[in-house]
């Protein structure tokens, strides 16, 4: 092979709109759901606290996302390809890069990036699995964001010049199994096969995987039915790994692919993926390099105890769920590279991860060049880290992709 494959991303961003949701909510929920107001802000950040004052005559101008009862302004990091200088004050809509909210810049810096196909989860306002429209009290104005959120989703970011390259992935109402459910199946009905979800909503104050009552297996139903991948995206349960309060951020940001190897155990040891078996899930942004050791623990672990101790009587080593059911996404994991025949070459995809500051925007390439050739991937090895594992495991054969 002369060049490499062109690039399918399996892990991006895109930062809502500031019109998303005024231009489609109805009238009468429009002053209380999600809006941008600029104003002149101050802020802080002392002792690992992040604070603001609005309407400050000597602040700085910054773009803030309103909602209900929600301020949030909108942070440089989630926004972060193209600053020399990375941090988390606010920004305005005037100062990011226009590829990170408008399709047609994006498919632009796609183009420039090697990149073919994008799959982009939400960002700023919902967070990674809108989370946000969990924790406002009016589930009514909260269901109608989630639906305008998915429609634009697919009528407008993947629509007319992004068809075939920007691959829909929509979000649920997190605060109800069969809501969800419906949610899936609608979005699905019109062309949505990618759901983005929480890797563990217990912190978020909600039922576990392994609840007794199943409380998600409506949800997990609808997915294995429709054929919708469940993407679970590091951050997606508003926690991230920290060793103590006062260990540097380089500590968590460390440690942040342990969110990734916690669900993959759960999901495992639940019992999910054996009750489900067409139901597959992807970790965003998780890595692999911890996989191998995960995956033989587990089955040491099943082997010794199998169902007569540790609570989870599977009926197959926790490995046999591997294949074909759970797919890894890495941008920069040579480590995992060079041990991907103990998870499955056939499981790992690719991430660029645009516009956040791991992003290797506008050097995904190169990067992806140097790993493949740290870890001696061959031509097909390559083909299917790059491309080809993305196609079959969301089935891009629907959107036009074939190879």
């Amino acid at each position: 092979m002369t060049d490499l494959p062109r690039i399918i991303s399996v892990d991006d961003h895109v930062v809502e709109p500031p019109d998303l949701w005024t231009s489609r909510l109805p009238a009468r929920d429009r002053d209380r759901g999600p809006r941008v107001v600029r104003e002149k802000a101050t802020f802080g950040f002392v002792g690992g606290v992040f604070s603001f004052e609005r309407d400050a005559p000597d602040g700085d101008w910054c773009d803030i996302w309103v909602y209900d009862d929600l301020v949030y302004p909108f942070p440089k990091l989630s926004a972060a390809v193209g600053f020399a200088d990375l941090d988390n004050t606010p920004v305005t809509f005037d100062e990011i890069r226009p590829g990170c909210w408008q399709q047609e810049a994006r498919l632009a810096d796609m183009d420039a990036n090697w990149t073919d196909a994008s799959l982009c989860f939400p960002n700023v306002l919902p967070r990674f699995a809108g989370q946000a429209f969990l924790e406002r009290p009016d589930r009514d104005l909260a269901l109608a964001c989630v639906r305008a959120y998915n429609d634009w989703m697919i009528e407008e970011w993947c629509a007319g010049a992004g068809a075939g390259r920007l691959i829909p992935l929509t979000i649920v109402p997190l605060w109800d199994a069969h809501l969800a459910a419906a949610e899936v199946r609608r979005c699905a009905a019109r062309g949505s096969h990618a759901v983005a979800f929480t890797e563990n909503p217990q912190p978020l104050g909600l039922p576990s995987i392994h609840d007794r009552d199943r409380f998600w297996d409506p949800f997990f139903a609808a997915c294995a039915e429709t054929d919708t991948v469940v993407n679970m995206h590091i951050g997606s349960s508003s926690k991230m790994p920290a060793t103590s309060p006062d260990a540097p951020f380089i500590v968590s940001s460390t440690l942040t692919f342990s969110n990734a190897m916690g669900s993959f155990c759960d999901y495992i040891f639940s019992g999910t993926l054996q009750r489900f078996p067409d139901l597959r899930i992807a970790y965003s942004e998780g890595q692999v390099g911890w996989a191998p050791y995960v995956i033989e623990r587990a089955d040491k672990l099943w082997a010794e105890r199998g169902a007569t101790g540790f609570g989870s009587p599977l009926p197959d080593p926790p490995s046999s769920y591997v294949a074909d059911r759970i797919f890894f996404c890495l941008f920069d994991d040579e480590v995992g590279l060079a041990n991907r025949d103990r998870v499955g070459m056939r499981q790992l995809t690719f991430e660029v991860d645009y516009p956040h500051a791991d992003s290797t925007f506008p050097h995904s390439r190169e990067t992806a060049l140097r790993i493949c050739d740290a870890a001696g991937l061959d031509d097909e090895e390559r083909y299917l880290l790059l491309r080809g594992n993305a196609i079959r495991a969301y089935r891009l054969d629907r959107y036009g992709i074939t190879r």
